[in-house]
């Protein structure tokens, strides 16, 4: 039914009454495009995949990557030695014969999904914006611009943060000296989407929340309710983003995460106040 009133929206947002057909092929042109601008940004990455391999992919695992030089100066300010992380220079092993070849298409397309990002989230909202009434397009006008910071700034902190702690603990974890790690790059390659497209996708909390209050699943006053639970999550979920489980490594975790979650309730509330003003302008 929510699929049915959607289509009709959209319908009614356009000159002529469109069919469930119609949708689709306008929804596939949408898809078509994304994934023309996807490809477009994999191939540019892709012919320069070796300077990217070398200085972007492989950064975080040096002991001169730029962030980690960041933490041990904060490090050597706040007294807090495992801030100074030191890992070695490591190196990485395939055994596949084709796992190189593989892993630098990889890289290729999730690159060309980050850089795309902002336009494929745009080519989706042209589909979604006529479903919309005119005062929700005014409300929402700058959500493509908030889409892309938030997701950038998510990628930004999972790679110059949580990848190199992530990079620091497991490779000075160690059940015995006579135990040589030399991990696959794939494993390290995959751990990095993660980290960095995840963390992306996690910081769209806030607009997610703005769509479930538009909705009426969630309210401010629910979340405000569940506060603590929610900090417990937040917390188990910084532990597991954060393999080292120093209190310092996890407060860096969490306080994004949580500050996310508390922007997500003055979201609600403000979508709470706007309902209301609506509902008392169309009884007066």
């Amino acid at each position: 039914m929510a699929l049915l009133d959607f289509l009709k929206k959209r319908s009614s947002g356009s000159e002529e009454e469109m069919s469930f057909i119609d949708h689709l092929e306008v929804l596939r042109w949408h898809l078509i495009r994304s994934i023309i601008a996807i490809l477009i940004c994999a191939i540019v990455i892709f012919i320069f995949i070796n300077d990217i391999v070398d200085r972007i992919i492989m950064a975080p695992t040096k002991p001169d990557f730029i962030a980690a030089k960041w933490f041990c100066w904060l490090g050597q300010k706040l007294h807090v030695a495992s801030l100074c992380l030191n890992a070695a220079d490591v190196k990485f092993q395939e055994t596949a014969m084709t796992a190189q070849f593989i892993s630098s298409f990889t890289i290729a397309f999730v690159g060309g999904f980050i850089v795309a990002f902002p336009y494929v989230f745009w080519e989706l909202w042209k589909f979604v914006r006529p479903a919309l009434s005119e005062k929700e397009r005014r409300q929402t006008s700058g959500i493509i611009f908030w889409v892309a910071i938030l997701f950038f700034i998510g990628v930004v902190f999972g790679y110059l943060i949580l990848t190199p702690f992530m990079v620091n603990f497991y490779f000075n974890y160690k059940l015995s000296p006579e135990i040589v790690i030399i991990p696959l790059f794939s494993d390290y390659l995959e751990n990095l989407i993660y980290t960095t497209v995840g963390i992306g996708l996690l910081f769209q909390m806030p607009l997610l929340v703005l769509l479930l209050a538009k909705i009426g699943i969630v309210t401010a006053q629910f979340l405000r309710k569940y506060r603590r639970h929610a900090f417990v999550v937040i917390i188990t979920a910084a532990a597991i983003i954060t393999p080292s489980t120093d209190p310092f490594s996890l407060t860096i975790v969490t306080i994004p995460l949580y500050l996310l979650y508390e922007a997500s309730i003055s979201v609600a509330a403000k979508v709470q106040k706007q309902d209301a003003e609506k509902e008392n302008e169309e009884w007066s």
